[in-house]
């Protein structure tokens, strides 16, 4: 079968690089993918938000199924555009509707999905500007620190955790007021602050059945000790230690079911990767945020933990016949290091040139934000490579990412040193 992937990042090359090893498979093509992704298959130049140019690619291409990576076509209708085109209406396109895909295009949607499906997550209430008083008063309600997040997709920065009170209202003035965010903060939602520990839970479903694919929790912070502004992740591992079957039983009972049959129950077609971000408070788990794609850089340390064929699972999601297969986990740890450009997540340079790789030969090194020029690989993003390893334990498969990144290099490359420290690498 021919199969198209959507997408650019570093959650992209791991899909690709999972896909590419189904017997299967005929062709892959991602659109418009990385310097990575092209020993997958073949890029293809198109901008993924202009959806009768992947018409065009679908038809020419004689495109069997179609795999969105990231979120941004799904919150704005790519499912839909495809169920409604007479010429596309037969091609399976693995991703939620429009309105299941506001669980992540809407955060203000998601809160109430959870409270309406008795899905434990933390007090909330949401914002306008016409009601910005109202949200200094619930404010004071709360203690610190704070969360406020923009109510739509804002480029993976909605969100702001003020310490004080004055801050806080100065933050919420900003965001509803001066539309800090854009249109995304037109409405901003404030939580309570939940204490514990994160991890992300993938679930795989046709909107019927789920397989629960393996956890992970990844770093988001730019520096050491979790210190410094918010990154699109810096690292990630899976298993994650704390999280044994008895408290995945309860996300499993708790929040995976729950969620599943209250997509069902309002009609909202599902079909594809639920990732949800959660907090261990204590034991409990709370959902902090839904996201309606993969995480990154979740998905480098995921994908290489599935034994099963990527490409059958997928096939059985278009025919709704999920609970028909099986899934294979890998017992062994994977981790994975992100190499960044200086001075990320600000500003930073891009076009540095990349050398080393080919002396890497007991990780993978998935692209993230890279391009080929000539007869160079250059970075192309503030997120340039993930470097992920297999271990028996979590010690050894960090070590051995740290081990390969001594042979890559590029100018001002950054990447935390203390990956997995917390849980015990």
């Amino acid at each position: 079968m021919n199969l198209l992937l959507l997408g650019s990042g570093g959650r992209e090359h791991a899909l690709a690089w999972k896909i590419a090893q189904s017997p299967l498979l005929d062709m892959l093509y991602i659109a418009p993918g990385n310097a990575g992704t092209a020993a997958c298959g073949a890029n293809l130049d198109i901008d993924i938000l202009d959806f009768e140019a992947v018409k065009k690619i679908v038809l020419e291409k004689n495109i069997d199924l179609v795999l969105v990576g990231p979120e941004e076509p799904l919150v704005r209708g790519i499912y839909d555009f495809f169920k409604t085109d007479k010429q596309l209406s037969d091609i399976p396109l693995v991703g939620p509707s429009k309105g299941a895909a506001a669980l992540e295009g809407s955060k203000d949607f998601a809160k109430e999905f959870m409270i309406k499906n008795g899905i434990p997550t933390a007090r909330y209430a949401t914002f306008t500007k016409e009601t910005v008083e109202r949200g200094i008063a619930f404010l004071k309600t709360l203690a610190a620190p704070y969360v406020l997040k923009a109510d739509g997709l804002a480029a993976g920065k909605g969100v702001v955790i003020p310490n004080t009170l004055a801050e806080a209202e100065s933050t919420l003035r900003e965001m509803l007021l001066e539309e800090k965010f854009g249109a995304a903060s037109r409405k901003v939602v404030i939580e309570e602050f939940l204490h514990g520990i994160e991890l992300s839970v993938f679930a795989l479903t046709d909107g019927k059945s789920f397989h629960i694919l393996p956890e992970a929790k990844d770093y988001k912070r730019i520096g050491e000790n979790d210190t410094g502004n918010n990154t699109g992740g810096m690292g990630a591992v899976s298993p994650v230690p704390f999280a044994d079957a008895a408290f995945l039983d309860k996300v499993k009972q708790r929040i995976i079911i729950p969620t599943i049959k209250g997509l069902k129950k309002e009609k909202l077609e599902y079909c594809g990767f639920i990732f949800v971000g959660l907090m261990n408070c204590d034991g409990e788990p709370k959902v902090i945020e839904y996201n309606v794609r993969m995480g990154d850089p979740e998905t480098e340390v995921v994908m290489p933990r599935i034994k099963s064929d990527l490409v059958e699972l997928l096939m059985a999601i278009a025919k709704k016949e999920l609970g028909q297969t099986t899934l294979e986990i890998d017992e062994r740890t994977a981790a994975t290091v992100m190499l960044v450009s200086g001075g990320y997540p600000d500003k930073y340079e891009k076009g540095k040139v990349i050398t080393g790789m080919e002396n890497v030969s007991e990780s993978i090194v998935f692209h993230a934000g890279t391009k080929r020029e000539v007869n160079a690989v250059v970075s192309n993003g503030g997120r340039v490579l993930a470097v992920t390893s297999y271990g028996k334990t979590l010690k050894e498969a960090v070590a051995n990412s740290y081990k390969s990144i001594t042979h890559i290099d590029f100018e001002k490359k950054y990447f935390r040193r203390d990956i997995g420290k917390d849980v015990g690498a």
